[in-house]
């Protein structure tokens, strides 16, 4: 029988901030099952370090320079929602549709046009902002609506009616995506957020601010004035989270279905929430930042007689990979690309069945508009064209990447190798009309973008009036 997809995709859920990853208080039983039975994947890391092309990426298994999304999407802003980002590319529930799955979305999309369904999918329920409400666009009847677009429990009674109502004899894909662990970081469930209010919160670092450039976006959010709150908000919504995680296991189990499903526990990228002095992601400083709590990513993936339990894998993977291995392991050929830049996508299905993969290697490329990246094990690179403000940090003898070793002499070589594998990949790896080095160039994705408005910062939550919901 085909195997089942369900892909749970939360916003700023940082790979850090779970505790099968170590975090010795944050509270995510649901989660810590999932990774005790199935397979963890410790190097996962974001393409882009926010929403948008991330997901993007996820999507269609292309770098932000092939699918052309280089920034997150304003929904505010005249004619970001207007437009179908994703229009030139076969996406991955488009290319599962024609193969006969049934697919559908409950969450977020923010990737353009969410008032109406994107290509492939049969079921459509996306949350819209914080201010709207949400489109729900369904082949089959539909029960009333929990109040609250951004109400979790929304999300997942969506989820669970398309699991219900969906035709059993065909296989099917949902894309589950959660917004609560998004700031801002107020508003959770008081039930949950006393419980937090006492800890040390002893996992995250109180450090100097990032010297590599000034805070902007989020990290100029009210909020971040009490830690304490802040985290236990945070933290609150996490576990928030992993009670709607166990709702969709337990619909799995008691339709039959578990062993024929891969469900994926993602996130579109990490976050910071104090690391390096940092709040937010990769736009929580300008120059944007590509620091390691804002790419690393959660990525647990669970089936049961498929995946091998109790794994925990060291190969370095992103979002792209994912995109190869949902299809290898849905037995469906990826369309070929005529006269565009090859996908990056490798399939790592072999590791979750205790296997080899002998063409992963330990690095990872990443890019954020004109901002290009490489990182290996103990070196990573930042290149800055538009500035040349470069920077290379040793993270053997710099963990915290406070240090910048890009003109320091005994690097040279670092720099030059690293310099060489980032132009080759983005050489094969992207278009020449989307390609992140010519964004200036290309439409306007926000404001605030740091290539066009490096002393601007888009205050969004002034205009939002609602609490955020977990």
């Amino acid at each position: 029988m085909p195997t089942n997809f369900v892909v749970i995709f939360l916003d700023d859920h940082a790979q850090w901030a779970l505790s099968t990853y170590g975090n010795s208080e944050v509270r995510t039983p649901n989660l810590d099952y999932l990774a005790n039975t199935g397979t963890r994947m410790d190097n996962a890391f974001t393409p882009t370090p926010v929403c948008s092309p991330s997901r993007a990426c996820f999507l269609s298994g292309k770098t932000a320079s092939q699918h052309g999304v280089h920034d997150y999407l304003d929904v505010w802003a005249t004619g970001a929602n207007e437009r179908n980002w994703m229009e030139r590319e076969r996406t991955l529930p488009e290319i599962l549709h024609e193969a006969g799955y049934t697919t559908g979305l409950s969450g977020k999309w923010h990737l353009g046009r969410n008032f109406e369904p994107a290509a492939g999918f049969d079921y459509w329920h996306e949350l819209g902002d914080v201010n709207s409400d949400p489109t729900l666009i369904s082949p089959w009847p539909t029960a009333a609506a929990a109040p609250q677009a951004q109400n979790p429990h929304n999300v997942t009674d969506r989820a669970v009616e398309f699991l219900r109502a969906r035709d059993s004899a065909s296989p099917f894909f949902l894309f589950v995506g959660y917004y609560g662990t998004h700031s801002p970081w107020r508003g959770r469930p008081e039930r949950l957020v006393s419980g937090y209010r006492q800890c040390s919160f002893a996992d995250v670092p109180v450090e100097p601010t990032h010297p590599f450039g000034r805070l902007s976006s989020e990290s100029l959010m009210p909020e971040t004035r009490d830690r304490r709150e802040a985290l236990s908000q945070y933290y609150a919504s996490v576990t928030a989270t992993d009670e709607q995680v166990g709702r969709l296991v337990d619909e799995l189990d008691a339709q039959g279905v578990r062993e024929d499903t891969m469900i994926i526990y993602t996130s579109d990228h990490g976050l910071n929430l104090g690391h390096h002095g940092i709040w937010g992601k990769g736009n929580g400083t300008k120059p944007y930042n590509m620091v390691d709590e804002s790419i690393r990513i959660p990525l647990i993936i669970n089936q049961p007689g498929t995946v091998l339990p109790s794994q925990v894998r060291g190969e370095y993977v992103t979002h792209c990979d994912l995109f190869s291995t949902v299809l290898e392991h849905a037995e469906v050929e990826a369309p070929e690309e005529q006269e565009r830049s090859p996908r990056p996508s490798r399939s790592y299905l072999p590791l979750l069945r205790g296997g080899k993969a002998p063409d992963m290697e330990q690095i990872v490329f990443g890019e954020y508009g004109d901002l290009r990246m490489a990182r290996t094990p103990d070196r990573k690179l930042l290149l800055r064209p538009d500035t040349g403000r470069h920077e290379l940090f040793d993270l053997d003898r710099d963990p915290r990447e406070t240090r910048n070793f890009y003109n320091t002499p005994g690097y040279e070589q670092d720099v030059q190798q690293l310099t060489t594998r980032i132009e080759e990949h983005f050489a094969r790896h992207s278009d020449p009309d989307t390609d992140g080095l010519t964004v200036r160039q290309q439409p306007s994705f926000n404001p605030e973008e740091y290539w066009n408005h490096p002393d601007y910062d888009n205050l969004w939550w002034e205009r939002n009036a609602q609490p955020a919901r977990a």
